[in-house]
């Protein structure tokens, strides 16, 4: 058998950058749907915490049914790799046949098509659950994915202004996403009074966005808390919200911001629906006034999805 074909995360960018993001949005789409209706294999995430330099690692892994492959990723993150002149995110997606086991080809991304679909998923949620007219978009974060977010919201939503609030006012105020006007402010606050679609991507461990805050017919969608102890929204949002969301119901209630909320017996496990689920039945958002939440843990699907359009193109 010939080795796996090695591609870098250079010439992953390049052949992303050949691919429609409406394309790329209608993949997680489609690996949401066979995910919630049965179709896909995943196995449980596995998650390797380090406290010294902290740093987490995520492996998932799984193939949807009647795929041409199984999809092994692995992501890291190790927040102080700044002082070292280094990015603090890395990994690779390994592309493996499932007729054979053999591995077909290594994607070097450097967790570059991670945060890629992470924020496809961040904009397939809005399409699905942000109301009709979007006033203005709130950004809770700084980094990468806070950037990836509201860029990617431009493929499903008119509105192109946005507030951006960080722990770092220096950051904040140096936020910029090409073809949006973004405004800092100094208080989480201001960004839920003023903004009806609100997207949190931080690494918080304590919630960060009061229940009581969010005003009626916002949506919010969370991404921060992809692991056991992070944790972005007051829990008691979940009870204010007319559509509580999941990217998966059992992730999410085992280490997302869902699973604060059965935990604390705010709102019961029935209350969540899989965005696979409102993007088959078409069970969103049915009025302005409504308040609706996505929490988004990363779901292997996503990986899948991504990695085989990629690989795809690369081959061309």
């Amino acid at each position: 058998m010939k080795p796996p074909r090695l591609f870098s995360k250079a010439e992953i960018v390049a052949a992303l950058a050949r691919i429609a993001p409406e394309d790329v949005i209608e993949a997680m789409r489609q690996g949401f749907e066979a995910y919630s209706s049965g179709k896909a294999q995943v196995a449980p995430v596995t998650h390797l915490p380090f406290a010294d330099p902290p740093g987490d690692v995520h492996v998932k892994c799984g193939y949807i049914t009647g795929g041409e492959f199984f999809v092994i990723k692995l992501a890291s993150g190790f927040y102080q790799n700044g002082d070292l002149g280094l990015p603090a995110s890395s990994g690779a997606m390994l592309l493996a046949s499932t007729q054979n086991g053999f591995p077909a080809a290594l994607l070097v991304d450097e967790a570059y098509l991670t945060d890629v679909r992470t924020a496809a998923a961040g904009a397939l949620a809005a399409a699905l659950l942000a109301p009709k007219f979007v006033e203005a978009i709130g950004i809770v974060g700084t980094g990468a994915q806070a950037h990836l977010q509201l860029a990617w919201l431009e493929h499903v939503t008119a509105c192109r202004t946005a507030f951006v609030w960080g722990r770092d006012p220096a950051k904040a105020r140096a936020f910029a996403v090409d073809g949006f006007t973004v405004t800092p402010v100094s208080t989480l606050d201001e960004v839920l009074a003023r903004c009806n679609l609100v997207v949190t991507a931080t690494s918080a461990t304590e919630p960060l966005v009061r229940a009581e805050r969010v005003r009626t017919g916002t949506h919010v969608t969370a991404v921060g808390a992809d692991m056991e102890g992070k944790q972005e929204l007051d829990a008691r949002l979940f009870a204010r919200a007319d559509v509580c969301a999941v990217d998966s119901r059992s992730q999410c209630l085992d280490h997302g911001e869902a699973g604060y909320a059965v935990r604390a017996g705010i709102v019961a496990p029935e209350r969540f629906v899989e965005l696979g689920e409102l993007a088959t039945t078409g069970r969103g958002r049915t009025s302005e006034a409504q308040i609706t939440v996505a929490d988004l843990t990363g779901v292997a699907v996503q990986d899948i999805a991504i990695a085989q359009l990629v690989y795809a193109q690369l081959l061309r």
